[in-house]
């Protein structure tokens, strides 16, 4: 196939919209002999379509080596990671015979469907998976000083948003007022980064499908998309346990940094309640690395402009999907950009076929 076809063939696994996804997923899942598996939810799209996280599973049913592959955990990011999945069911990886890779296509589909990060209760699924002793409170001291600029009870509307954001960033200083923001918080339900009051539906549902189905499991390497932070068109990896052992065998893996979030203020934060952190409690008995691969868009006061507006546009502002908060964060979470989505299938591609041959590697404990 020319270079330029085969361009031109890379963007077109991005989908318009949530049910176009869905139903590609299944398909090309049962084009490649996958068990498929889907997790309904009460939830609802915008034209009263039924919503579900959908599950392909290639290889043993009782695997002893597993790569998990999710897209979506919040929402409007899911573009790039379903475009990724739908590519490696037509190159899957290649497995030995106690080997399966799952691929876990739109963990937040109402979010994706209406075009939010966050589920219909406004919470933030990558702050929702707090284990059983922390408690579902809380908000950084930066946060609640920000609280009101942050998410504004009223209509997008111009209000000087760069100049205060700056203002804010020179007095506190940029990093620790990202890492207050991004964090999580539990104390304010209309709010940015909300990790809510209890575990939600779907990670509920999530958690207990991958407790009965994958009690086989003795390595495991969970990789998780996203987008908005770091280098436009390129991604960034990582590792959140935090415990330095991860991070050093997953770099000698993919021959390539990876940054352990617990320790790098430059790249990333730190987050509570986290997926990474749910994986670890999930597959205590086995050897696991939870990698999450981020892809770069626009620059960070443009995302959290865009998320701000979207906010206010979900709460004050009539949530259409028409309207232009709306547009303008799908567009800052997964740029219409060719040259974005080529690089976003060749890097998703890569990492992961990357993974896979060293996880189904004998030697990769």
């Amino acid at each position: 196939m020319p270079e330029t076809a085969r361009a031109s063939a890379l963007e077109q696994y991005f989908s318009p919209d949530y049910a176009t996804a869905r139903n590609r997923f299944r398909t090309a899942a049962n084009r490649a002999h996958a068990e498929c598996h889907a997790l309904a939810l009460r939830a609802r799209g915008p034209l009263g379509e039924a919503l579900s996280i959908d599950i392909a599973w290639l290889g043993n049913r009782e695997p002893r080596r597993l790569l998990l592959h999710t897209s979506g955990l919040h929402g409007v990011e899911a573009y790039a990671g379903a475009a990724i999945q739908l590519a490696l069911l037509e190159s899957p990886p290649q497995l030995g015979s106690t080997d399966a890779v799952v691929l876990v296509h739109v963990l937040n589909p109402y979010g994706m469907a209406w075009l939010r990060r966050t589920n219909e209760n406004n919470v933030d699924l990558n702050r929702n998976f707090l284990a059983g002793t922390d408690e579902w409170a809380g908000a950084h001291p930066l946060y609640r000083e920000i609280a009101k600029f942050l998410n504004p009870a009223s209509k997008p509307r111009a209000d000087a948003f760069l100049v205060r954001a700056a203002g804010y960033a020179l007095r506190s200083g940029f990093h620790p007022i990202k890492q207050a923001i991004a964090e999580g918080q539990y104390e304010f339900p209309r709010g940015l980064f909300y990790g809510g009051k209890h575990l939600e539906e779907g990670p509920r549902l999530y958690l207990a499908w991958l407790t009965e189905h994958c009690g086989s499991v003795q390595r495991l390497l969970a990789l998780d998309v996203h987008t908005g932070l770091g280098r436009h068109g390129h991604d960034t990896l990582f590792v959140e346990s935090g415990d330095g052992v991860s991070y050093t065998v997953l770099e000698r893996a993919l021959g390539r940094p990876v940054i352990d979030a617990a320790r790098a203020q430059s790249d990333g934060y730190t987050i509570r309640g986290g997926l990474g952190s749910a994986m670890y409690r999930v597959f205590a008995d086995a050897s696991t690395h939870s990698l999450l691969q981020e892809f770069g868009t626009y620059g960070p006061l443009r995302v959290l402009h865009a998320l701000r507006e979207e906010n206010r546009c979900h709460f004050y502002g009539g949530a259409a999907l028409s309207h232009r908060a709306k547009q303008r964060l799908r567009e800052t979470l997964c740029p219409q950009s060719p040259a974005w989505r080529r690089q976003i299938i060749h890097q998703g591609v890569a990492v992961a076929h990357t993974l896979s041959r060293w996880l189904f590697r004998k030697e990769s404990s």
